[in-house]
């Protein structure tokens, strides 16, 4: 018999907690809505009461996603489930997301009366949220670490008032696949009325046990698992969608678990996250790092070379990976960029194919033959078109083992454009200089890392840099067969982060409403 596992993804929330995952309004959209792609059951958008920004984006993504749960985090407090419920009161499938501490280690001095506090402002929290949304989840937070008898109490206090899913989590990446397992199967068996309740695993990775305790809560009651793409998260992330996913497909016929998810959106999804964050996937990552399915020819005990891909589970299609040997040059037209993107699984409009045609032919000229690697980072360099932002016209730099490196950059702003000349330590320290001078914004450049998009010498380089800009950690992406262009690109798309931020703060403090992107 097979079991529906339902995938709570919540990237946007606890993904966002890792340092430098920090995503726009903007982009926590285009992430939202590339998570419906991939099919998930619910989209945990964010904590509406942390900031007028996070409220923002959650009410954003509650209007725009049709097909998923959007949920929104609160503590059980009536300021947060209001500001919660305010949020996604929008959303065609909105649930409230409450959190409380049932662990020991984090009550006050005087357990008996904490424990009974703590079970009223539960069971109260539950039967508020209740009148604003039938969907509620409750999680006890810490659960691994908790008493047992007082984590039942609360479990059976929050279903009886309503809570449709109870989650406990392994905050800490504490617990092994056999204690978290039989913790799921404890509550099962001690509460008195589960039906229609869904258990709820979210396990942290410290001890690298999360998707092997997921997979344990599943095998004990559980019936809903938290993760992210990537396994993004807090100090070492959570359990990983695309492991825990393809998990229980390979091994469906021994497991017996299915989910909702579209396996061929993994890889996209994947490249999405990390295009927006800079948090790139290591080589050797399970199911989504490049060596994930690189493998040399090997030597059976006949002393016959069988290929590598004869001894996988999951091939790349199965995720999404479409590569063939089509190159794409100079005398290419639209209709077959159009068509290699679909080949791709990118469904592409008519104003984005021009966008593209644009940059594919400026490339062209600097590179003879275009992959699908390169295809693919066109499509993801993204210019904002907008008045308000800074876009990089034209960059010269002189540099040698005898010359000061200089740089002179021009920048457009809407109609105006600037022109302004630095020198520095390299060619790409002149260059931020450079971009500085313009722009009047003077940054910390935290962190610098460029890696090549496809091989050969014309291979495109893809910069990531985090830039300190007033003691915020701002990140930017740049994309480009000329490395100082690149790094322009990637350091100016931080400092127009920087400069909206403090555009919507110095709004909020003036009360005013802040515009979004539709």
């Amino acid at each position: 018999m097979e079991h529906r596992v339902f995938v709570f993804d919540t990237t946007l929330a606890d993904g966002e907690r890792s340092p430098g995952c920090s995503m726009t309004l903007e982009e926590k959209l285009r992430m939202a809505r590339q998570l419906e792609r991939l099919r998930v059951d619910a989209i945990e958008a964010g904590t509406p009461m942390a900031s007028p920004g996070d409220f923002e984006a959650v009410r954003l993504i509650a209007k725009n996603i049709e097909t998923c749960t959007v949920v929104a985090r609160s503590r059980c407090s009536k300021a947060d489930v209001d500001r919660a419920w305010e949020s996604i009161q929008s959303a065609k499938r909105p649930r409230i997301h409450l959190v409380t501490t049932t662990s020991l280690s984090s009550l006050p001095a005087k357990p008996a009366a904490s424990h009974n506090q703590m079970v009223e402002e539960a069971v109260w929290a539950v039967t508020y949220a209740k009148s604003f949304c039938n969907d509620v989840q409750f999680t006890c937070e810490d659960a691994t670490r908790s008493d047992p008898d007082v984590l039942r109490q609360v479990v059976d206090s929050v279903v009886n008032a309503g809570a449709t899913v109870v989650s406990l989590p392994d905050t800490l990446g504490y617990a092994t696949p056999e204690e978290y397992g039989a913790m799921f199967n404890t509550v099962r068996q001690r509460v008195r009325d589960f039906e229609g309740v869904v258990l709820s695993a979210h396990c942290h990775n410290d001890l690298g046990l999360a998707v092997a305790n997921s997979l344990a809560a599943l095998q004990n009651g559980a019936r809903q698992v938290e993760c992210t793409v990537n396994g993004v998260g807090e100090r070492a992330g959570i359990a990983s969608l695309e492991e825990l996913v393809m998990l229980l497909q390979a091994r469906k016929e021994h497991l017996f678990f299915t989910t909702n998810v579209n396996a061929e959106e993994i890889y996209k999804s994947s490249r999405l996250l990390s295009s927006l964050t800079g948090m790139l996937v290591q080589r050797n990552k399970p199911i989504v790092g490049t060596n994930a399915f690189s493998q040399h020819p090997v030597t059976d005990h006949t002393g016959t070379s069988q290929h590598g891909l004869a001894y996988a589970l999951i091939t790349p299609q199965a995720i999404g990976i479409k590569h063939s040997t089509l190159v794409l040059g100079k005398h290419s037209d639209r209709n077959a960029l159009k068509r290699r993107y679909s080949e791709l699984g990118y469904d592409v409009s008519p104003d984005e194919l021009e966008r593209i045609f644009y940059l594919f032919r400026q490339v062209v000229e600097h590179k003879k033959e275009i992959v699908d690697e390169d295809l693919v980072a066109i499509l993801e360099d993204r210019d904002e078109d907008s008045d308000d932002v800074y876009h990089l016209e034209n960059i010269q730099v002189h540099s040698g083992t005898t010359l000061l490196p200089t740089a002179t950059v021009e920048l457009r702003k809407g109609d105006q454009r600037f022109v302004d000349s630095a020198t520095g330590d390299g060619p790409v320290d002149a260059a931020y200089k450079a971009i500085e001078r313009v722009t009047g914004l003077a940054g910390q450049l935290t962190e610098y890392l460029i890696k090549s998009v496809s091989l050969g010498r014309d291979a495109f380089g893809e910069v990531f840099v985090t830039v300190d800009f007033n003691g915020v950690l701002y990140n930017g992406r740049g994309v480009s067969t000329d490395v100082v262009a690149g790094s322009a690109k990637a350091y100016l798309e931080a400092l127009n982060r920087a400069l909206a931020s403090q555009k919507r703060r110095g709004q909020e403090r003036k009360g005013q409403s802040v515009p979004a992107p539709t």
